[in-house]
Parts: C-alpha cells; structure tokens; sequence
C-alpha cells in the first residue's frame, strides 16, 4: 500500500449549485487532513461542505458545514482527518457565484 501526501482536490466554483469537488477513485482511499475555503471576493458569503458516502444523493445526514459564513477577502481551515473511501464524494456549494475556492490536502492511499 503506498502512501502519497499531497493537495487532494482544488476547486474554484463559479456557481451557487451543489458541487463534487472529489470522487475517491476506485483502489483508493484518502485521508483529508486540512481543507481551507478562500473568499477570493470582496463581499461575505457562505459555504457549505457535505461528505457523501458511496456518492449517495444528497441529504441533511451528510453536512460536515452548512451555511457557515465568510468574511470578504478571507479564509477559513478546517483540520479535519476525514476517512474516505473509494466512490466517496465531497460536495461543496458556495453562496455567491465565483466567490470561494475549496482546496483539500491529505493522503490518498492505494489499496
């Protein structure tokens, strides 16, 4: 099993609309260490990020973040240590179109 530690998935979105930022390939599984959202606008908006197992539709059981806010010009981390497994997804949604960038950092692992 070998082990790569590196930027995972980087995403600039320019829509309001929920948005796959990651599809854990098959033979793989990845551990997020550190995901930091950037205002990159200069008006506050929100995000939202949500951890879909299997890549399963949507539902409220798979928010980690919801609605939280951001001031202009400005940035949020989150260390997390998220597990994830093939087909897993990471879906993301900005408040404002292209405002916010999401960029997620790990380990991605080949099994």
């Amino acid at each position: 099993m070998a082990t790569s530690y590196k930027t995972i998935a980087q995403a600039h979105l320019t829509t309001t609309s929920d948005t796959d930022i990651l599809t854990v390939g098959s033979s793989k599984e990845i551990i997020v260490s550190t995901l930091i959202v950037a205002n990159i606008s200069s008006s506050a908006t929100t995000f939202n990020i949500a951890i879909r197992q299997d890549g399963v539709t949507l539902a409220d059981k798979h928010y980690i973040a919801k609605e939280v806010p951001i001031a202009a010009n400005d940035s949020t981390t989150l260390t997390l240590g998220i597990a994830l497994e093939a087909t897993d997804v990471v879906t993301c949604t900005a408040g404002a179109g292209n405002a916010l960038s999401f960029n997620l950092f790990g380990a991605e692992i080949d099994v």
